[in-house]
């Protein structure tokens, strides 16, 4: 608990509400960023810099699925076991991610080529920050388990402010390619997002059990999945489009597809805390369909206004924000902002039976994100119907994720 004290008035504030001012702070820090760079570079090399972005996006979909399973079994282990289970999934998070950072320093040329970019070094620089971030992800993971929202914040600040400033300090006075210098930036400002690191005791830590073991393993598997399928939706449609189309039109693309994103990145506040409560309540033998509502009433609202602002003033919102070099893309924006509205929505029904050990919804997502990215690469003549594509299939999967929340109901009603 926090009190801030403003002339006469006390203001208390629960840990929970701390990290929400946060994790507002935060998005709007990256937003930013990004529209800082947006104005700086240009459509044409704020193409290159997005796909790094994206690609950040991306890996932050992996390492949340050690996010999500520390956070998940934190909640449930009691005692030393926690730190026990702490020093397994660091150990583990550091080999997954130098595997995966050596693909990408090694394949860097392969990727410069498919995506038509100016360097390869920007890829290797960015995979050298891959095992970092992994282990950072960890750490947050068990401030996040045990509800610790005070430490958990921290690292998210650490972490935007430091890449905010040192990007915009690297491009303006560095004399290399904006990419790289994009690159090098991300890299660096992952050494405070792992501020405050939670040490190990010097104790003998318990074992975990081989059940613990199949029951994490099987988790792991379900929630990487689930990952897989953000990042097919959330950032598949950037890549292909960087594929397809040329830079002009990408950076455009990524300027609106960053706009129209707002109400996923507002969604996420609310899910990061949607999944610890579920469990905890779970744990305790109490009704969870309350909470659920409450989150989804919450976001469905937000996701209402989101849309129905970027339908009145889509050029204006655009020409504020990035400036008149974007403006031709206006008239999609509202339409990418419902599409994203749809996909943030339906994430709260995963989510939410995620934290339930159900895992259908996360195998729903997964379909309907690869039928998103198969439509997109037959279907992509204009911008306009890459975007008419994902409200089509998000409609769909929304429609889907309901019949299958309301079939849950009622065979819990049946059970009882």
């Amino acid at each position: 608990m926090i009190t801030l004290k403003l002339y006469k008035l006390n203001i208390v504030l629960q840990p929970t509400q701390v990290f929400m001012i946060s994790a507002l702070i935060v998005n709007v820090g990256n937003y930013l960023y990004n529209l800082i760079l947006g104005r700086l570079l240009g459509p044409e090399a704020f193409a290159d810099a997005a796909i790094l972005i994206t690609f950040l996006l991306i890996l932050s979909f992996v390492a949340m699925t050690l996010q999500l399973s520390v956070a998940k079994f934190i909640g449930t282990f009691d005692g030393s076991k926690k730190e026990a289970f702490l020093k397994y999934s660091r150990k583990w998070s550091i080999i997954i991610g130098a595997i995966l950072g050596a693909v990408i320093v090694i394949g860097a040329s392969e990727l410069q080529e498919f995506f038509n970019t100016g360097s390869a070094t920007m890829f290797r620089i960015f995979g050298m920050g891959v095992p970092v971030y992994f282990l950072m992800s960890v750490n947050r993971g068990y401030f996040q388990g045990e509800q610790d929202f005070i430490k958990l914040s921290i690292t998210y600040q650490g972490e935007m402010l430091s890449r905010l400033l040192l990007t915009l300090a690297f491009i303006l006075l560095l004399p290399f390619r904006s990419s790289e210098l994009v690159a090098l930036g991300i890299l660096v400002s992952l050494i405070p997002g792992l501020l405050p690191y939670k040490r190990l005791s010097q104790k003998v830590l318990p074992a975990i059990s081989t059940a613990e073991l199949k029951h994490l393993r099987k988790f792991v598997v379900v929630t990487a999945f689930y990952e897989l399928t953000q990042i097919l939706i959330n950032n598949g449609d950037i890549l292909l489009v960087k594929h397809f189309f040329d830079a002009h039109e990408a950076g455009l693309y990524s300027s609106l597809a960053l706009i129209g994103r707002a109400v996923y990145f507002v969604a996420w506040m609310f899910v990061m805390l949607l999944l610890p409560e579920v469990v905890k309540r779970e744990k305790e033998g109490l009704d969870t369909t309350r909470l659920f509502f409450k989150y989804l009433g919450m976001i469905t609202f937000l996701a209402i206004a989101i849309v129905v602002v970027n339908a009145l003033f889509p050029a204006l919102i655009i020409n504020i924000l990035f400036g008149e070099a974007y403006v031709e893309v206006a008239s999609l924006l509202w339409k990418y902002a419902l599409a994203s509205s749809l996909f943030a929505i339906a994430n709260v029904f995963v989510y939410y039976f995620l934290s339930l050990d159900k895992y259908l919804p996360v195998l729903l997502s997964g379909i309907f994100g690869l039928l998103q990215l198969t439509v997109i690469y037959f279907q992509h003549e204009s911008l306009e119907m890459v975007v008419e594509a994902q409200i089509l299939v998000m409609t769909l999967l929304l429609i889907v994720q309901g019949i299958y929340f309301l079939y849950h109901m009622k065979r819990s009603i049946r059970r009882n």
